[in-house]
C-alpha cells in the first residue's frame, strides 16, 4: 500500500512532513517514526513527491499521525524546526474514503488555523499480478537404469545476498525425456518480488523414489523475459554432457481482483450488530469498540440503523425480536459505533428484557437487507456477542444457509464460562453448516470465544485489539467468494471531485439484550 500526502499550510518557507505509524495493537496511541517526505523550498502549498509504503492489515486499526513542519536549519532534531501542525487518521480511513482520498484539517496549535493535508493510496499493483506458465522439454538425459528419465522443474527466487529461495515444482513427468508439463500460476511477488529483472533460477531433475533425485542440468531467466512468451528468447539450453532444451511454451498475466479493488470502486460495508447481556455490559462493550470502530472506516456516512430483540416494548408490552433501539422505526440510524452503544444504553432504560432468545429473526432481518443489494455495491457484517444460549438451532441454521448466497458475513463473539458447542457448529470452517439438505454455499460464519484473548494483565486495549485481528480477519476473503460466485468484478476507482456526491449507506445493526435469569 503506497500513501502520499499533499499539505495546504498557511505560514511555511520549507516544509517536511514526518509519517509516524503505530506498528502495536491498534488502540495504542505510542507512534513511532516511519519516515519523513523530501523538504519543499518556499511555497505554502506543498505537492510532496515521496510515497511511503505500508503493510495494510483489514483486520487491524492501524494509527497513523502525520506531523508538518517548517524546515530552519539541517539539523534532524524536530525541536530545531517549527511544528506547523498534525494530523491523526488510520490507514484504513484513507483507504475506505472516496477514491481512497483523504482531506483533513491540521490541529495542535491553539487558536490557530493550521491548513489542510490530503492523502491519496493505491495498491502496488505488482503485488497482486499472477503469472500463469508452461513448459517442455526436449532431449532430456537418460537417468534411469531400466527406463527413460522422470523429468520435474524446480523453480528459485534470487534474493539480494545472492541465494536461492525456492518458490515453485512441477509435476513429474513420468519416463519421459520430451516431457510437457502441465501449466501453472504463481503470483509474481513469490517469483521476483515485484522486481522484474530479477534472476529466477530453474533446476531439472530426474525423480527417484528414495528422494535422491539426479540433477540433470539448471538455466536463468527472469520474469521479464518470461513475460515475452513463446519466442527465440525463451528456449533454454540445459548443457551437461549433451545438449537439451527446455521451452517455455506459454506465459500469460492477470491481475488478480482483491479486497481492496472492491473498496476503492464504492464498496460499501454495512455493519450489523447483535449486543446481548446488559449485566456484563465491559465484555460486551470491549468486543463491540474493537469491532466496529475498525469496520465503520469502510462505511460512506457511518449511519449504522441499529435494532435489538428478546424484549417486551412499551406502552403495551408485546414481545419483540427486531426492533429500533433508538425507539424510531421511520428511521432506526444510529451516528457511529457510540451512538449505537448510546441507543443500546438507552434502550434498557425503556424496554423489559423477555425471552427466549432467538438467533433467526435478527439475521433474516440482515439477510432482508442484504438481498435488496446484491450487485456487488454493498456487503454486510453481522456482529453477534453471546453467552452461548440459543432457542432456535434448527431456524438459525435454515438462516445461516439462506444468507450463505448473499452479501453478507456474520461473526460470532462468545463471552462467559459458558460452553460454546452450539456456535462451534454454525463456524463451517470444517463442516459447511446445512439445513434440510441444503449446505450453506459460502462459509460465511467465523466464531470465537473471548475469553481467548483476554490479556492477563487486564490490559482492555490489548484485549481489544487481539479480538478484533482475529474476528475481522476472514472478511476480505469472504467478500471476495461471493463476487467471485456471482462473477462481480470491482468497479473503477469512485473519482474525485469538488461536487462527487458521498456513497450512501444502509447498515443494519441488531443489538441484542440479554438477562441471564430471564432467558431473554
Amino acid at each position: 500500500m503506497q500513501v502520499g500526502g499533499a499539505s495546504n499550510c498557511t505560514s511555511a518557507i520549507n516544509i517536511w512532513c514526518g509519517l509516524f505509524l503505530s506498528l502495536n495493537f491498534s488502540y495504542l496511541l505510542s507512534f513511532r517514526q516511519f519516515g519523513r517526505t523530501e523538504v519543499i523550498d518556499n511555497t505554502l502549498n506543498p505537492d510532496f513527491v515521496r510515497k511511503f509504503v505500508l503493510d495494510f492489515f483489514f483486520e487491524e486499526k492501524q494509527n497513523l499521525r502525520f506531523d508538518v513542519y517548517n524546515v530552519d536549519t539541517r539539523s534532524c532534531n524536530l525541536s530545531k524546526h517549527d511544528f506547523l501542525g498534525q494530523m491523526f487518521c488510520t490507514l484504513g480511513e484513507i483507504i475506505g474514503s472516496t477514491g481512497s482520498r483523504l482531506e483533513r484539517p491540521l490541529s495542535g496549535i491553539p487558536g490557530k488555523k493550521c491548513g489542510t493535508i490530503i492523502f491519496t493510496a493505491e495498491e502496488l499493483s505488482n503485488c497482486r499480478d499472477i503469472a500463469t506458465m508452461q513448459f517442455c522439454a526436449n532431449k532430456l538425459d537418460k537417468k534411469d537404469f531400466f527406463g527413460k528419465s522422470d523429468p520435474f522443474l524446480v523453480f528459485y527466487r534470487s534474493n539480494e545476498d545472492g541465494t536461492f529461495t525456492i518458490c515453485h515444482k512441477t509435476e513429474v513427468i513420468k519416463n519421459n525425456l520430451n516431457p510437457v508439463w502441465q501449466p501453472f500460476t504463481i503470483p509474481v511477488r513469490a517469483l521476483c518480488n515485484g522486481d522484474y529483472d530479477r534472476t529466477v533460477k530453474v533446476d531439472v531433475y530426474d525423480w527417484d523414489r528414495d528422494g535422491s533425485h539426479d540433477f540433470i542440468g539448471e538455466f536463468t531467466t527472469s520474469y521479464r523475459e518470461l513475460s515475452r512468451g513463446q519466442s527465440q528468447f525463451n528456449v533454454y539450453e540445459v548443457k551437461r554432457k549433451h545438449s537439451k532444451e527446455v521451452t517455455l511454451l506459454s506465459f500469460k498475466v492477470e491481475s488478480e481482483d482483491t479486497f481492496l479493488d472492491f473498496i476503492r470502486g464504492g464498496e460499501v460495508m454495512p455493519t450489523s450488530l447483535h449486543y446481548m447481556s446488559p449485566y456484563q455490559m465491559n465484555a460486551y462493550a470491549m468486543a463491540l469498540k474493537a469491532v466496529g470502530e475498525i469496520i465503520q472506516d469502510y462505511d460512506s456516512d457511518k449511519l449504522f440503523p441499529a435494532y435489538g430483540f428478546g424484549a417486551k416494548l412499551p406502552p403495551d408490552g408485546k414481545i419483540s425480536h427486531a426492533f429500533p433501539l433508538n425507539s424510531n422505526p421511520e428511521n432506526p440510524n444510529c451516528v457511529g459505533i457510540d451512538g449505537v452503544l448510546e441507543a443500546y444504553f438507552q434502550s434498557l432504560r425503556t424496554v423489559q428484557l423477555y425471552g427466549p432468545t432467538n438467533f433467526a429473526p435478527v439475521i433474516n432481518q440482515v439477510a432482508r437487507c442484504a438481498g435488496e443489494v446484491t450487485d456487488g455495491s454493498q456487503y454486510f457484517v453481522l456482529l453477534m456477542i453471546t453467552d452461548g444460549v440459543i432457542s432456535d438451532m434448527a431456524q438459525t441454521k435454515e438462516a445461516v444457509v439462506n444468507a450463505s448466497s448473499l452479501p453478507m458475513s456474520i461473526i460470532i463473539v462468545g463471552v462467559g464460562p459458558a460452553e460454546f458447542d452450539a456456535m462451534e457448529e454454525l463456524d463451517g470452517d470444517e463442516v459447511r453448516v446445512s439445513s434440510r439438505g441444503r449446505f450453506a454455499e459460502r462459509d460465511i460464519v467465523q466464531f470465537v470465544p473471548f475469553r481467548d484473548y483476554i490479556d492477563r494483565s487486564g490490559n482492555q486495549v490489548l484485549s481489544m485489539a487481539r479480538l478484533a485481528k482475529d474476528v475481522l480477519a476472514e472478511i476480505p476473503d469472504q467478500l471476495l467468494s461471493f463476487m467471485k460466485s456471482r462473477g462481480i468484478e470491482p468497479r473503477p476507482p469512485v473519482p474525485v471531485t469538488s461536487d462527487s456526491p458521498s456513497v450512501s449507506t444502509t447498515t443494519t445493526t441488531a443489538t441484542a439484550s440479554k438477562e441471564r435469569n430471564m432467558h431473554a
